[in-house]
C-alpha cells in the first residue's frame, strides 16, 4: 500500500472538505411519465421537491388545474427553504416545458450558492398521475429545447 506524505494528506483533505461544501440543484425536466420523480428521489431521497407534492392529499393524487400557481409556488417555497437549511443536495422534479420555467430556481441557486443542474429525462413510462395523452402532446408542442 502506498503511504501519503504529510503534504499529501493535507491536499485531500483540504479537497475532501471542499467538495463538502459544494451544494448542487438539480433540475429535472420531462414530460409526464418520462421518470423524473423516480429520478429526483433516487438522487435526493430526503431533498426530491416537484409541483405535483401539492395535490397530494392524504396520500391520494387530486389534480386541480386551477391550482397550478399555488403548486409551483410551494414548490419554490419549500426549495428556498432547503435551501436556507443548506442542503447539500436538492432535486426539482417539474415537467419545465418553457425555460423560463426554470428561472425562479436558478435564480434561489445563484442567491444561495447553488451549482445548477439540468437533467432531462425521455423515457416513456406512463404516467403515474393519469395525464391525458392529448396533454402530454400539448405539452411537447410547446417543449423547448435547451440550447
Amino acid at each position: 500500500m502506498l503511504e501519503r506524505s504529510g503534504k499529501d494528506k493535507d491536499q485531500v483533505s483540504r479537497k475532501e472538505k471542499e467538495m463538502l461544501k459544494v451544494k448542487t440543484l438539480i433540475l429535472i425536466r420531462g414530460l409526464p411519465g418520462s421518470g423524473k420523480s423516480t429520478l429526483a428521489k433516487m438522487l435526493c431521497p430526503r431533498d426530491a421537491y416537484e409541483a405535483d407534492d401539492w395535490f397530494i392529499d392524504e396520500g391520494v393524487y387530486r389534480f386541480d388545474p386551477s391550482q397550478l400557481n399555488k403548486a409551483h409556488h410551494y414548490c419554490q417555497t419549500v426549495v428556498k427553504n432547503a435551501m436556507q437549511t443548506a442542503a447539500r443536495k436538492i432535486a426539482v422534479a417539474n415537467t419545465f416545458s418553457q425555460l423560463w420555467e426554470m428561472t425562479p430556481y436558478e435564480e434561489m441557486a445563484s442567491r444561495y450558492g447553488y451549482t445548477v443542474q439540468v437533467i432531462e429525462c425521455q423515457g416513456s413510462f406512463g404516467s403515474i398521475h393519469n395525464v391525458p395523452k392529448s396533454d402530454v402532446e400539448k405539452m411537447k408542442e410547446r417543449w423547448q429545447q435547451i440550447t
